[in-house]
């Protein structure tokens, strides 16, 4: 009983996930024009995006509390966020490119929504590659937080601002949140959407968990071994 009061929203997670892949493959859904069954895809690309934003949100209010505190630990919270939203952010881009193929005929189109999700994950990348290119611990937490800050900045430019000034693109939602406004989703369809985007989030949170704790550990035995070394030296 500890374990599962300790664990519950895990076993949430896993509830809502196993909920929404047999709903995703096995209820019915409205045989829409172009993209026909693939809008079971909404359930799982949609959703791990949502993930995504969630947890790189969370990852700028680790980044802003060191910033304000200088604790070590929301300097590797934030590495762990930023990584668990690349990792999201990567599983969207494959979902969504195997949704393309099925509704565009292309894995990839020259898109704005798609072309800036695309530059808004390499401006993430970019955060890692800074992080490893300095070597003192204080600078570098100090850079990567800011860094961090104007990253999710300029990501929601790129997502959400540009694609709606740009009257060419064709992905669904430049004009709103797809599949949030009324009228986006069939009712059937929405008693598997809502779960998904809880699962998705608690997902997310829990990698960032994992990661945080093998992150903290690696900078520990890394503070064990520098004073060892200095130690004998």
């Amino acid at each position: 009983m500890q374990v599962l009061r300790k664990n519950w929203w895990k076993f949430l997670g896993i509830l809502l996930i196993l909920w929404v892949i047999i709903g995703g493959f096995l209820f019915e859904v409205p045989d829409l024009p172009v993209i026909r069954q693939s809008i079971r895809n909404i359930y799982f690309h949609v959703g791990m995006w949502f993930g995504m934003i969630f947890i790189l949100f969370a990852g700028v209010v680790f980044s802003i509390r060191y910033l304000l505190t200088n604790n070590p630990e929301d300097d590797i919270k934030a590495f762990a966020a930023v990584r668990t939203g690349l990792l999201f952010g990567a599983l969207g881009l494959l979902t969504g490119m195997f949704w393309a193929k099925f509704t565009w005929g292309a894995f990839w189109v020259n898109d704005p929504k798609l072309n800036g999700a695309a530059v808004g994950m390499l401006t993430y990348l970019a955060y890692i590659v800074l992080r490893s290119s300095v070597e003192d611990q204080d600078k570098r937490a100090r850079l990567a937080a800011v860094y961090n800050v104007f990253a999710f900045v300029l990501f929601f430019v790129f997502i959400m601002i540009l694609p709606r000034t740009a009257s060419a693109s064709i992905h669904p939602g430049v004009d709103g949140n797809p599949a949030l406004a009324t009228g986006d989703l069939a009712p059937g369809m929405r008693i598997v959407f809502y779960p998904a985007i809880a699962g998705w989030f608690i997902m997310a949170w829990w990698l960032f968990t994992i990661l945080f704790r093998t992150e903290k550990l690696a900078a520990r035995i890394n503070d064990l071994t520098e004073n060892k070394n200095i130690h004998h030296g």
